[in-house]
């Protein structure tokens, strides 16, 4: 009897020694896990680029800035110390609650800022993403990339919320670093089919163009002049580092959508008068901040060519957040036009960058690079 029962005592101690490893790879894998949640997460260009997308990034802009329109999100404006004769510290910090890559979510959410030096070497930019549950240091990013998409992406969410649906041509001054990604999004928020694009610098327009043609599959045009490719233009994106108007509003279509995002400098303007004159309606990311960066406004108002005061009372100047967090639900284009605009109307956003974009965009990046075992893990507290 005793010979028959052998089988169910082998049996017994193999369970037995299966669920001791299983016990011991569990707490192994647990460890790991508590190690790499203690660890700094160090995220290169190549990461941020291998995990980023440019219509994941233009959801995430929006839920980001419809929690900033409810108050629910927070944003610094800017903060610059300037070296004289040397260059310049940037640095914008924000809370954004939610989960990464879902702002709208319910969750404690992130913390973080990006800071970024402009000197005569080069600009250099990094993003420092803490949880905001604890404070832990999640993740230095360097945030080139980064911020050209999600700046790309606030005139993607500006374009798909005021643009007309139909819209299908796109009009562009400017063909340097921010260009590209304005583009990418400008295909992501409507159906375009043509770009009309000037730029002061012969070969880099043509450079950008056929790079671009290429990447988006459409008909991508250099014209002569910056009127060519304003005129027939129902978006239009200004994207220079001009220090006075590079466009006229009297070459707009009715109707016409302009995105204004190359100039966060007070003394500094892309548009003329005659565009806030004609636009009806003015969206900023921040008002706060648009007090502080936003030339094209700014130096009108100055010159009492604009009142800034009448222009928030009567509802014509607004937070791009505020616009999407009291919107209707959205219509399948994500239109978020309010109704009293007549179909011709002109609509203006004014893009200055914010903090909120980038923490909200760099929660997203950190997620996906944990999952795919991107980046360096680096200790750097004691008490981590």
């Amino acid at each position: 009897m005793f010979a028959g029962h052998q089988p169910k005592v082998a049996i017994t101690r193999l369970m037995m020694y299966t669920f001791y490893g299983r016990g011991i790879r569990l707490r192994h894998d647990i460890q790991l896990a508590e190690r790499r949640d203690k660890v700094t997460l160090i995220l290169r260009e190549s990461d941020v680029r291998a995990v980023l997308t440019m219509p994941d990034t233009m959801n995430i802009v929006e839920a980001a800035l419809r929690r900033l329109g409810r108050g629910e999100a927070l944003n610094q404006p800017r903060v610059r110390v300037v070296v004289p004769k040397r260059g310049v510290l940037h640095t914008l910090p924000a809370y954004v609650p939610g989960q990464a890559g879902a702002p709208d979510a319910e969750g404690v959410g992130f913390i973080g800022l990006k800071t970024y030096t402009a000197f005569a070497g080069g600009v250099r930019f990094a993003v420092l993403l803490s949880s905001a549950e604890d404070g832990r240091l999640l993740a230095i990013i360097e945030a080139d990339w980064l911020g050209q998409m999600r700046t790309g992406a606030a005139s993607g969410v500006a374009t798909r919320a005021l643009a007309r649906p139909g819209a299908r041509i796109v009009g562009m001054i400017g063909a340097g670093g921010q260009a590209g990604t304005q583009l990418l999004a400008m295909c992501n928020a409507r159906p375009v089919e043509i770009v009309y694009v000037y730029a002061r610098d012969a070969e880099r327009l043509r450079d950008f163009c056929a790079r671009m043609g290429a990447e988006t599959d459409l008909d991508v045009r250099p014209v002569a002049i910056a009127e060519e490719a304003i005129r027939p233009a129902e978006i239009v994106v200004t994207a220079t580092t001009s220090r006075n108007p590079v466009m006229q509003g009297a070459w707009l279509q009715p109707g016409a959508h302009v995105n204004a995002m190359g100039s966060n400098w007070g003394d500094r303007r892309e548009v003329d008068d005659e565009t806030l004159a004609r636009s009806q309606l003015i969206a900023v990311d921040s008002l706060e901040q648009a007090r502080i960066e936003a030339g094209d406004l700014l130096i009108p108002a100055r010159e009492g060519r604009f009142d800034w005061e009448q222009a928030v009372a009567q509802g014509r100047l607004i937070e791009l957040g505020a616009l999407l967090a009291n919107a209707p639900t959205a219509s399948g284009d994500g239109s978020a036009r309010p109704g009293k605009l007549a179909d011709d109307a002109i609509t203006l956003f004014k893009s200055l960058g914010l903090g909120v974009e980038d923490v909200a965009v760099a929660a997203h990046v950190y997620t996906l690079a944990r999952e795919r075992g991107l980046g360096e893990e680096l200790r750097l507290f004691d008490d981590a």
